[in-house]
């Protein structure tokens, strides 16, 4: 079984380059979306605290299973911890055998924004030049590059109410983008904004954005409601928005459509890639992803790091299951006779 630490996924991402991994993972994501009925599909295991939340996320098809224990946990920063961490396993059907352990806190991150990137080259208009950020924490950078990567950016306008994830964001995307624009609350970050992004932390009802401050034809990717009882959006907004989600059962629970029931849902994503609905269909229209992270990314993600983890020979391969001449003999293998 191949094993991908921290290590090995920082390996691989500078070896292919950030760039060419996004590509690639955009293009996996986009393969997997397409063939949605291939694959065996659920919510989330959620197992919720006061503090956090705790999730197990499968997927698979007749030949790859994978899943993804991933976590949430907001208050973790003050104590110098992730506030998302993940570890994710592929495993293969025909025996049930695993055949990749690896890390996905990186991975997560990554998918996630191919994610972001995948919904706005269906929704955002096509000259989209500037962007909008709220949120400066982990997630912040991948998005903004992987948004670069399918839309002409040339403006990010970004806003954190943590000084200090400004100033690192700020920091990590310096010369990487023609301008970058600190702003001093949400209203002044999305004035103007073509495409709009909310990536806040807090498990609260939130409404950090209303109708009255965007600008007509944006797009809305909102990937910080990803919980029961969690939204950033005022409800009223999602009444003017073209509303595109990714599997409604989970959506339902999580998304920013938790706090509007009778919300008109346009698609879920599989059906705008596969050609089935119609994505973005005017320049003057609102469109909002109401995104709340899927397990059949986490396949995509995973089947991908495999494949290019083969190519370019990274990760180690360790023993998990025990090697048997006799498969029925499993005590006879541990216990020295």
């Amino acid at each position: 079984m191949r094993l991908i630490t921290t290590k090995d996924m920082r390996q691989l991402v500078n070896q292919v380059g950030l760039s060419d991994f996004n590509k690639q993972l955009l293009e996996a994501l986009r393969q997997a979306f397409s063939r949605w009925h291939d694959f065996q599909l659920s919510p989330r295991h959620a197992t919720h605290y006061p503090h956090g939340v705790i999730e197990l996320m499968p997927c698979a098809d007749d030949q790859l299973y994978a899943f993804k224990y991933v976590n949430g946990h907001p208050q973790n920063t003050a104590q110098g911890k992730l506030c998302v961490v993940a570890v994710g396993m592929l495993a293969e059907v025909d025996s049930g055998y695993p055949v990749m352990v690896c890390e996905m806190t990186w991975l997560t991150a990554l998918r996630t924004a191919a994610t972001t990137a995948l919904g706005a080259q269906y929704l955002a208009r096509k000259e989209s030049e500037v962007m909008a950020i709220i949120g400066c924490g982990a997630q912040a950078e991948f998005q903004v590059l992987a948004l670069a990567g399918v839309r002409p950016i040339k403006s990010v306008r970004y806003f954190d109410i943590d000084p200090a994830a400004m100033a690192k964001f700020a920091h990590n995307l310096k010369g990487r983008l023609p301008s970058l624009v600190a702003c001093k609350n949400a209203a002044e970050t999305v004035y103007g904004a073509d495409l709009i992004v909310t990536a806040t932390a807090a498990k609260c009802q939130d409404r950090i954005l209303n109708a009255s401050m965007i600008t007509p034809g944006a797009h809305i990717h909102a990937m910080g409601g990803d919980c029961p009882g969690k939204t950033e959006l005022d409800p009223a907004l999602l009444d003017q928005a073209k509303i595109v989600v990714e599997y409604k059962p989970q959506s339902i629970e999580e998304g920013e459509i938790q706090n509007r029931p009778k919300a008109v849902i346009h698609a879920e994503l599989w059906q705008i890639v596969s050609g089935q609905s119609a994505g973005r269909e005017s320049d003057s229209e609102l469109t909002l992803f109401d995104s709340v992270g899927f397990a059949l990314e986490d396949y995509a993600a995973l089947r991908l790091v495999k494949q290019l983890a083969e190519q370019h020979d990274i990760g180690s391969e360790v023993e998990m299951i025990p090697e048997l001449n006799d498969p029925k003999d499993l005590f006879g293998r541990l216990i020295e006779l």
